[in-house]
């Protein structure tokens, strides 16, 4: 996490806080400005943050840019840019006068105008919540239809991964993903790992219960399928699969079972085959390792927009804010 929060300080990127009256919201923006992590945007009202801040002695919150959602100097041009983005879908300038007000829109229409880089919400709001305005917004990046969460998982023993850091995928979106949906999850996720986790090389194991057939289901043919799609659509990832979960981690185990895989035995990135067993398998990994996991981490939209679980702590707003930042900065490069 240091490496992560230290990439960010050196290029700040402007992150709003959509939840801006939010106590834990407002406590992460306080040590983040102090820490000069990102450049901080609050929306909410302005007398209501000016005084809680005035309350808990929160200096460094006057560095941050507050907007009132109910008044600021853009909600015309904000509205006109919310209808003309939905008008097809039917909105009327009507709803999207609004809208406008609602801070999840108004983030993702600072966004999607350049006014913002990226945007961490979901303290008080259902994920339902943060990701529609996102979706209808910002959409997704070119060439991914699908949304995908992954966990930063920091394991003590540091044999696995990158020194202990594994990139779990998907763990928070897709129930049951496609081939395709799952290939464009691989995808996704090695981005995630040189963005966010600075992997200079991802190494991506399409997880199953076989290895390299062992045994025949048409869901291992399904990560079969995934993996050959992720390669042809690209071509320079480093993958491999289907594999079981001690082919991807134990060098002993892969070179056994997948001698000669590039990936076996060496995988820093696991893509679960279903949402069931990645949300599992990142909490068991978690709890039984005393390891920690930092996420979701949303990819696949055009612009970083992270949610948060509604029991987090301001030390969690303060992380994904960090993680957030890299990917704006990572997205920025590939333009």
């Amino acid at each position: 996490m240091s490496r992560i929060v230290d990439k960010a300080k050196a290029r700040p990127q402007r992150i709003i806080l959509s939840e801006g009256t939010e106590i834990r919201t407002l406590q992460a923006a306080e040590q983040l400005l102090n820490d000069q992590v990102a450049e901080i945007v609050l929306i909410g009202n302005p007398d209501v943050i000016k005084g809680i801040a005035s309350e808990r002695e929160w200096h460094n919150l006057e560095k941050a840019i507050i907007i009132d959602p109910e008044d600021n100097e853009k909600k015309q041009l904000y509205t006109e840019l919310l209808y003309e983005l939905r008008k097809s879908k039917g909105m009327t300038m009507e709803e999207a006068e609004i809208l406008v007000k609602n801070p999840l829109y108004l983030a993702c229409l600072m966004i999607k105008n350049g006014d913002a880089d990226g945007e961490v919400a979901g303290a008080i709001n259902t994920t339902g919540n943060v990701l529609r305005p996102a979706f209808q917004i910002i959409k997704t990046q070119p060439g991914i239809k699908v949304i995908s969460g992954a966990y930063l998982m920091f394991i003590p023993n540091k044999s696995y991964g990158e020194d202990g850091l594994l990139i779990f995928a998907d763990c928070a979106v897709n129930p049951v993903p496609t081939a395709h949906e799952m290939a464009e999850i691989a995808i996704c996720t090695a981005k995630t790992a040189r963005d966010i986790a600075g992997f200079i090389e991802p190494r991506v194991a399409m997880l199953s219960f076989s290895t390299k057939g062992s045994a025949s289901h048409e869901v291992v043919d399904k990560v079969a399928q995934a993996t050959a799609i992720a390669r042809e659509l690209s071509p320079n990832l480093v993958i491999d699969g289907e594999m079981q979960a001690d082919t991807a981690l134990v060098p002993s185990v892969g070179n056994t079972k997948a001698p000669g895989s590039p990936v076996a035995g060496k995988a820093n990135i696991l893509v679960f085959p279903c949402l069931e067993a990645g949300n599992i398998g990142y909490k068991l990994t978690q709890r039984l390792s005393g390891g920690e996991a930092v996420g979701p981490i949303l990819q696949g939209i055009a612009a970083p927009i992270n949610d948060l679980s509604r029991g987090c702590s301001w030390e969690d707003i303060y992380k994904m804010v960090a993680v957030t930042a890299n990917q704006a900065i990572g997205i920025k490069s590939r333009k």
